[in-house]
């Protein structure tokens, strides 16, 4: 997974090479938050098979290195409603029509730097594609998250996944677009 993981991930947008014409942006963002990489590899997947920007969720004080002090942090957000401050936001929301946004469980919900983002971002009218990575407790309340706080998005139901093993994420993760293409 970390060879995946390191692979260059910047946000696409209009490219021009010689001998190529430029291409268009897509109107595809993938947002993702990710601790140890499985979500990052999932949003790296997403990028490539959509053209799509990519855009990390950070918080403005990054959580502890230590696994430990991230989830005695990540308790005491979720248990006193905080919403810790983002490191940027995506400037050009607006330009994007599908918005594939993808996290971890922490304490079997969404983490609290999620509802952050979707505070800080207008997704009205969009298209939402949740895409979620757990331990073995499934997404737990994740969706009420979600839908509570982008209330004016079009939520689609979320991908989710226990996020164990690199080969397995990525065969289901191109199964799951597999699928998406031959339903539309």
């Amino acid at each position: 997974m970390a060879a995946l993981a390191s692979l260059p991930l910047a946000a696409s947008g209009v490219e021009s090479t010689e001998g190529q014409m430029p291409r268009t942006p897509s109107r595809v963002l993938v947002a993702y938050f990710s601790r140890s990489g499985n979500t990052r590899v999932i949003a790296g997947l997403l990028k490539r098979a959509f053209s799509a920007a990519l855009f990390e969720i950070e918080p403005a004080s990054p959580y502890p290195e230590e696994y430990l002090a991230t989830v005695k942090q990540a308790t005491e957000e979720r248990d006193r409603g905080i919403d810790p401050l983002l490191a940027a936001k995506v400037s050009d929301i607006a330009s994007y029509d599908t918005v594939y946004l993808g996290f971890p469980i922490w304490g079997e919900t969404a983490p609290s730097i999620i509802r952050s983002f979707l505070k800080a971002h207008d997704l009205g009218g969009k298209t939402l594609v949740p895409f979620i990575t757990h331990g073995g407790y499934g997404p737990g309340d994740s969706q009420r998250v979600i839908a509570s706080h982008a209330p004016k998005a079009r939520i689609q139901q979320p991908f989710v996944m226990q996020a164990d093993q690199e080969r397995r994420t990525m065969e289901t993760v191109h199964a799951w677009l597999r699928q998406r293409d031959a339903a539309r």
